[in-house]
């Protein structure tokens, strides 16, 4: 009987914070026996299953369990889940670092078709293995993704403000009420500098002075243990992430390219092309492809950034060289289009196009003269401005999407 796991979960639920939830809480459901939760490391993906099991279901059916445990390796989760289904009555599992646990999608198949009346949810932080391995359980489940947080997000967490969402097309044409609630609230520039530093990631509610020790500490698992267990590469070869990471972080985006990245790591094209593919699955770096109306030579341009505005400032801080601030800003900008839905690809005019509207992102000096023959409706979006115009964007509102 595992007592000490059910003991562990009793803890872990009387101790889970409960006052804000994250925004996929209000769409995250049980309507499916088998369900997915994945997302980057450090997300919040464990907060929110505790906090959904708090508000919706009965403690004493539940259980919530990492799959890193030892007691997993000489017990099979077939056999675990038999024993406090028939002896305890526990219908929903709630099994995190799946992945962790050997032929974890086989061993999940096999329980949800021998037990119709059990309800399982398995989360990861090593979404490679997850997405791969649900491919086999696709018919059977569905997958919900939880992304860093928003500005929106951070203010409320926080406690300095609790503002509405705000749709694409509201942003673009509908947003001064918006604007006046932002641009009331003391220190909201300053507040936005440190979303940009150190709030993606909720951990930051627990120690703001180690954030970025811990974000790099991320950075590593996921290179040495996600990248090195799932494509089975040499701890030598392993190293180079660190320093394309590394380069990524210093470069402004428009210089950055596979050719620059080969030349100054000193790998040859290929294994940088394979290499930034394997960063980018695993959610350490985004690349911007051009839109599929453009023409070849479009396409196959890109735009190479970190995953995540923090992340810049975290290599930064370990490398000793300085974040570039235009990164920054772009990246933020697709970061929240991309965590709220959209679609986002780089454009020769402009930064960025989404959804057929142009986007010039810059500081509050930036002129527009590169969207003035744009094909669609284009918006510059600056930094360091809390009204806009009838073609101007704070930047800061990208953050209020989702």
């Amino acid at each position: 009987m595992p007592d000490h796991i059910i003991s562990i979960y009793r803890r872990l639920l009387a101790h889970v914070p409960y006052d804000t939830h994250r925004n996929l809480f209000d769409r995250f459901s049980l309507t499916n026996r088998l369900s997915g939760l994945i997302g980057p490391r450090g997300t919040g993906k464990t907060t929110l299953l505790l906090q959904f099991i708090k508000k919706y279901l009965s403690v004493d059916e539940c259980i919530y369990v990492s799959m890193d445990l030892i007691y997993f390796t000489n017990h099979s989760l077939f056999d675990f889940v038999k024993e406090l289904y028939e002896i305890q009555g526990i219908r929903y599992f709630f099994l995190d670092e799946v992945h962790k646990y050997p032929a974890w999608n086989q061993e999940l198949k096999n329980i949800y078709d021998s037990y119709p009346d059990i309800w399982i949810v398995f989360s990861g932080s090593s979404s490679i293995d997850l997405v791969y391995g649900m491919y086999d359980l696709s018919r059977r489940g569905v997958l919900f993704h939880l992304t860093g947080m928003s500005f929106r997000e951070y203010l409320l967490f926080k406690g300095i403000a609790s503002l509405p969402q705000l749709s694409l097309q509201e942003l673009f044409k509908n947003r001064v009420d918006l604007e006046t609630q932002v641009a009331a609230i003391p220190g909201i520039r300053g507040h936005f500098k440190d979303y940009l530093d150190h709030g993606y990631y909720p951990f930051f509610m627990e120690d703001v002075e180690t954030y970025n020790q811990r974000l790099f500490r991320i950075i590593e698992k996921t290179i040495f243990e996600d990248i090195s267990q799932f494509y089975k590469l040499k701890t030598e070869n392993l190293y180079y992430f660190k320093r394309i990471l590394s380069y990524i972080a210093t470069i402004p985006p428009g210089e950055l390219n596979r050719n620059s990245i080969a030349r100054n790591i000193g790998l040859d094209y290929k294994t940088i092309q394979y290499y930034l593919s394997i960063l980018e699955e695993t959610g350490l770096v985004t690349l911007l492809s051009g839109e599929k109306s453009q023409s070849a030579i479009l396409k196959s341009t890109e735009k190479i950034y970190l995953e995540n505005p923090n992340l810049y400032n975290a290599i930064a801080e370990e490398t000793g060289y300085s974040a570039n601030i235009g990164a920054i800003r772009e990246l933020f900008v697709i970061t929240m289009l991309k965590n709220s839905g959209h679609s986002v690809f780089y454009s020769p005019v402009g930064d960025l196009v989404c959804d057929g509207t142009y986007l010039e992102i810059g500081g509050k000096h930036k002129k527009q003269n590169q969207i003035t023959n744009a094909p669609g409706p284009a918006y510059l979006v600056k930094d360091d401005i809390l009204y806009g115009s009838k073609k101007e964007i704070p930047l800061l509102l990208f953050g209020f999407l989702y």
